[in-house]
């Protein structure tokens, strides 16, 4: 394969993915340029490429999602080459063969094995055909929730509905009654659209209180294939992980063997170029279950990084310019643990909430890495997923590990948002995750089913977003004439603009939590997805009301009481402030 040298890299993405490559292709000696959205201006992927360049868009659709931007972007730099980063465009074919298409250097496996593999279906023939260990599942998409129901009556509950073009955890829904078939169905399939652009999902047997066991792999273009450690992500809610280690603890040599030997069969069967994870279910009885294959890296990746020594980022760079592994799976040396620092209240079971971040005090000492995409006085969005930053935890064992996680997560501060980082504390101190005197016994849905959760709702109100107040100026550079846009404020045109005042914290609970007395609020800034009640219907405790969406995930809203529903004023696609009434339920 002939070597290429990359000689500036877009990166097609934000955040604290962003900022990884940015500082992996600063290693490398390689130029990079930021895309960003109208409300990432002034973040940090944006402030620390060599260039920086507007989609003129606020929401995903708009701008991170929208392929010929980013092209036209790519081309207008000079940009040989394009790192999706791992979510947004990072598993869709068609923007891969757009990239090479133009002539660049596409960073990833290619558009076949993204789709071969992206598709759950045909990832499971391929897993099928090597022999990698599989639980009972649909061949082909269900078309409707009467077709889930008819594998119910043959293989039982739980199943989960899972899009079938998708990851990350959005788009799979766990049915545990038969009665909640048609709306986890109807839910699973609008993620999906929304997520991926495509709804087709399929269904598969759901393993009693499986873990979440993945192996992060590397591939290059002459068939070479290695695996670099094994992750446990077992630590999730609503399949969204919380907490990843690496190596996957309290397995035996024989389950780490299949992983290995699964994984390999699998990206080698389809060619696969690359990094990408080989993601698997172990059941409670040790039964391994092939999941699916993320084709791109992982957020996670971190922890497969510090136990190996190995620069994944780097790697993705080397390896898609025409480099080799010359190297077998890597030794491990220690342990690692990393901890999502989301902006969702876990007070309320994990309710995202979207605002200004006052104020960041980050951890540091031995052991501890600090991946953030964010920074005091930035806006976290509800256009996008909730993660604010990633706090990454290395010891020479498990035990050394937990000790210094317990130490950096008591020095991590985060003011303005609620933060899952009380979680977080609780969990490196809870034994069935730190099995040092007990087994290991979480499971992926643990947090749901399990733990004791005693976090007191978060007490404060998050600031709403302020949008930039931009005007247009023509101005004169070396006798050329260019349009600039600027902060109104900037400019001297005698208007003033005021930020809102400050509120000041509250330590009384308020009506933001979502409920004030008969009236439920809408507890986030979001948008409405649907709404199952009328006016005038009569509901019971715990009845679905209605479905939000916020930072990418979807959050149904339940009847705090029986009664009557009035006051009913939203309808679907409306966009709700924090503390916005939604309804009333009356005796």
């Amino acid at each position: 394969m002939e070597q290429r040298s990359i000689q500036k890299l877009l990166i097609a993405n934000r955040g604290e993915i962003a900022v990884r490559i940015i500082r992996a292709a600063h290693d490398s000696g390689i130029p990079t340029v930021a895309i960003y959205s109208e409300g990432d201006r002034n973040a940090p992927h944006a402030l620390m490429a060599d260039e920086a360049h507007s989609l003129v868009g606020l929401t995903a659709a708009e701008s991170y999602l929208n392929i010929e931007k980013i092209i036209r972007i790519a081309q207008k730099t000079g940009s040989d080459a394009v790192h999706p980063g791992y979510g947004f465009l990072a598993e869709n074919a068609d923007f891969a063969r757009a990239v090479i298409e133009a002539g660049m250097i596409w960073v990833g496996p290619s558009p076949e094995a993204i789709e071969i593999l992206g598709d759950k279906i045909s990832a499971r023939h391929i897993a099928e055909k090597v022999g990698a260990p599989l639980a009972p599942g649909t061949k082909d998409p269900v078309k409707n929730a009467d077709e889930v129901l008819h594998f119910v009556s043959e293989h039982g509950l739980p199943v989960a509905i899972k899009a079938a073009y998708g990851g990350g955890g959005r788009g799979i829904k766990v049915a545990r009654e038969g009665d909640d078939v048609a709306e986890l169905f109807d839910s699973a399939t609008r993620e999906a659209v929304q997520a991926f652009g495509r709804g087709e999902c399929f269904v598969e047997k759901y393993l009693d209180k499986p873990r979440h066991v993945e192996t992060q792999c590397l591939a290059d273009q002459e068939g070479n294939v290695v695996v670099i450690s094994t992750r446990d992500c077992s630590v999730q809610r609503r399949h969204q992980k919380l907490v990843e280690e690496a190596p996957a603890p309290f397995l035996e040599k024989a389950q780490v063997d299949a992983l290995y030997e699964a994984s390999k069969k699998i990206l080698t069967e389809a060619k696969y170029t690359g990094a990408g994870t080989c993601e698997f279910l172990i059941g409670a009885d040790g039964t391994i279950s092939f999941l699916e294959v993320n084709t791109r890296l992982q957020v996670e990746h971190p922890v497969s990084e510090e136990v190996t020594g190995i620069d994944l980022v780097r790697e993705q760079l080397r390896i898609a310019a025409g480099g080799t592994i010359d190297y077998s799976d890597p030794e491990i040396k220690g342990h690692s643990f990393e901890f999502r620092i989301n902006g969702e209240d876990p007070g309320r079971d994990f309710m995202p909430t979207p605002g200004k971040l006052q104020s960041i005090v980050q951890p540091s000492g031995p052991g501890v890495r600090f991946d953030s995409g964010v920074k005091a006085g930035d806006t976290v969005s509800g256009n996008f997923d909730s993660m604010l930053a990633k706090l990454i935890v290395t010891g020479e064992t498990r035990a050394q590990a937990l000790q210094r996680a317990r130490r950096a997560l008591d020095e991590i501060q985060v003011h303005g948002i609620p933060t899952v980082i009380p979680f977080h504390r609780l969990l490196v101190n809870n034994p069935q995750f730190t099995a040092e005197d007990e087994p290991f016994s979480v499971f992926t849905r643990w947090v749901e089913t399990d733990w004791d959760n005693e976090i007191e709702p978060w007490a404060g109100i998050a600031e709403n977003e302020q949008p930039d107040n931009l005007q247009t100026v023509t101005v004169e550079v070396d006798g050329q004439l260019v349009r600039v846009s600027l902060p109104s404020r900037i400019l001297g045109d005698g208007v003033k603009y005021s930020s809102p005042p400050r509120r000041k914290q509250s330590h009384q609970q308020t009506s933001h939590s979502g409920i004030k007395g008969d009236v439920v609020f809408a507890p986030m800034q979001s948008n409405v997805v649907k709404v199952v009640v009328s006016e005038g219907d009569h509901v019971n405790e715990g009845d679905l009301l209605l479905v939000l969406e916020a930072m990418k995930m979807e959050q149904p809203v339940t009847a705090h009481r029986s009664g009557m529903v009035t006051d009913l004023k939203i309808e679907p696609g409306a966009t709700l402030s924090a503390g916005t009434k939604i309804l009333s339920i009356a005796d």
